[in-house]
């Protein structure tokens, strides 16, 4: 959390030691590769814990591309076909047999592996895109809407360690997002028993989007179409990073390392912004300040699309 990501990143290699910390997560005999040309041998890179660990660390995978071996990304079925496109890699989902390679190594030493520190984060974005004929699709299905198209994911996995610490209930966080030039759409999966009675009264006000999305690949096609994401600290916040969009996360006070400490931006995600508890368990505050931001994007936004309009007319009037 203080940014010494050469130190922290060195004493996480423990962790593939630790029983606690790497139960269930994949096992493999052959050696870690230690950073050293492949020289044309094949290299097993692996997910490891969530979805938006696999989503935050696959921005190293070109950099290992380019060291000359073959490589093979095993990722959560869920990612496989977004990560498809990462080019000179055969990505295979989880649970799929694996075919021969030389060297193995988690995607989260990757960091150490490559010596990033603070500032030599690896943060050009996009360094994931949307498939071309989805985004297509979305864009033609929101085409109609004038108002700012955003995106909300309130919750994580109800099963993550720290879910009470990062998660909120959908009324805590969507009413105070419905204002003036603001269209919601949810891109909340498995939304919680307790939601579906507060999605019901907002009525228009949020349109669900998560019957349509059945993977990641669609994930990233409809968060592209969108002009913003509003989040807690879950996969889809790491999603629209990697995409290169407009992201605004709620981080709780005793937050993730990767976050750093008394910053609102993200040296992994530069078109982050974050908005942080000031106290444990407390959230009026974040969402305050967030709901107060987002109303002045949407006035801007509205100020800019009738500023426009009034172009387009003249220039009908002078012709």
């Amino acid at each position: 959390m203080n940014g010494d990501f050469a130190e922290g990143f060195e004493t996480y290699r423990w962790r593939r030691k630790c029983k606690t910390l790497s139960d269930g997560d994949p096992a493999f005999d052959e050696p870690e590769w230690q950073g050293e040309p492949l020289e044309g041998r094949t290299l097993l890179l692996f997910a490891e814990y969530g979805l938006g660990d696999a989503l935050h660390f696959v921005r190293y995978v070109p950099m290992v591309a380019a060291k000359g071996g073959r490589i093979i990304l095993q990722v959560q079925p869920a990612l496989a076909v977004l990560l498809q496109q990462l080019p000179d890699v055969t990505v295979i989902p989880r649970g799929v047999p694996l075919p021969p390679f030389d060297l193995q190594l988690p995607l989260m030493s990757l960091p150490r592996i490559f010596g990033t520190t603070l500032d030599t984060v690896p943060a050009d974005v996009p360094y994931l895109h949307p498939d071309p004929a989805k985004l297509s699709r979305w864009r033609a299905a929101l085409a109609d809407v004038t108002a700012l198209k955003v995106g909300v994911v309130w919750a994580g996995n109800a099963r993550h360690k720290g879910d009470r610490q990062r998660s909120l209930s959908a009324e805590a966080v969507l009413p105070r997002l419905v204002m003036p030039g603001v269209q919601l759409y949810s891109l909340q999966k498995e939304p919680r028993p307790e939601d579906a009675a507060v999605l019901a009264a907002l009525g228009t006000d949020i349109i669900d989007l998560a019957p349509a999305l059945g993977d990641f690949a669609d994930t990233a096609a409809a968060v592209a179409a969108l002009d913003l994401v509003v989040a807690v600290d879950t996969s889809v916040a790491h999603l629209a990073g990697a995409l290169g969009r407009t992201v605004w996360m709620l981080t709780p006070y005793a937050l993730d390392w990767r976050w750093l400490r008394d910053r609102e931006d993200s040296p992994w995600y530069p078109t982050m912004r974050l908005f942080r508890q000031r106290s444990p368990r407390e959230w009026d505050d974040p969402l305050l300040r967030l709901s107060a931001a987002l109303a002045v994007l949407a006035a801007s936004a509205e100020s800019w699309t009738n500023a426009c309009c009034r172009s387009s007319i003249a220039d009908g009037a002078t012709k």
